[in-house]
């Protein structure tokens, strides 16, 4: 199978970015407090307190960078390495850094394609794509990251060329 051309638009970076941080914010950050503080409690047993104070740092400042990682380095590594191509009787969509992903969405498989947009998304004039098959209740090929307009366009030729199998 050859590769897919076409790539996504580079603002999709910033999106992963900020949803990732106010994630993290809301939701990890309140576990990230809580588990170092039982895993304080934990090791004030075993250890005296500068020491117990010192291995929980180091964890919970293990896992902040973790999550920095994750927030801010990885999603580059995502966008490198998400690719799509509407051929003519098909769509293919590549993804995966460390584990790849194909999905081939036959034309005549399709039952509907949709579009939506975040906030975030909408302010930098992006939208994501979700094409869905009779196969699944959750999409088939989901492409993010697209300029609105492109989105809109391919949504457009992707329901034109559906077709009806009989399925």
């Amino acid at each position: 199978m050859t590769e897919p051309t076409s790539q996504l638009d580079p603002k999709i970076t910033l999106v992963w970015r900020v949803a990732r941080t106010i994630r993290f914010a809301l939701g990890g950050a309140p576990l990230l407090m809580l588990f170092c503080y039982l895993f304080y409690l934990l090791l004030s047993d075993s250890f005296n307190h500068s020491s117990a104070v010192f291995i929980t740092t180091i964890a919970g400042g293990l896992w902040v960078l973790r999550s920095l990682i994750y927030a801010w380095v990885w999603p580059t590594f995502e966008y490198r390495f998400f690719r799509y191509e509407l051929r003519p009787e098909d769509l293919i969509v590549q993804q995966g850094v460390l584990f790849r992903q194909w999905a081939v969405v036959p034309r005549h498989r399709i039952q509907h394609v949709d579009t939506s947009q975040g906030p975030i998304e909408r302010l930098l004039g992006l939208a994501s794509l979700r094409v869905y098959t009779a196969a699944g209740i959750s999409a088939d090929g989901s492409i993010p990251g697209l300029r609105a307009e492109t989105a809109e366009q391919l949504r457009d030729d992707l329901s034109k060329s559906s077709g009806d199998d009989g399925v």
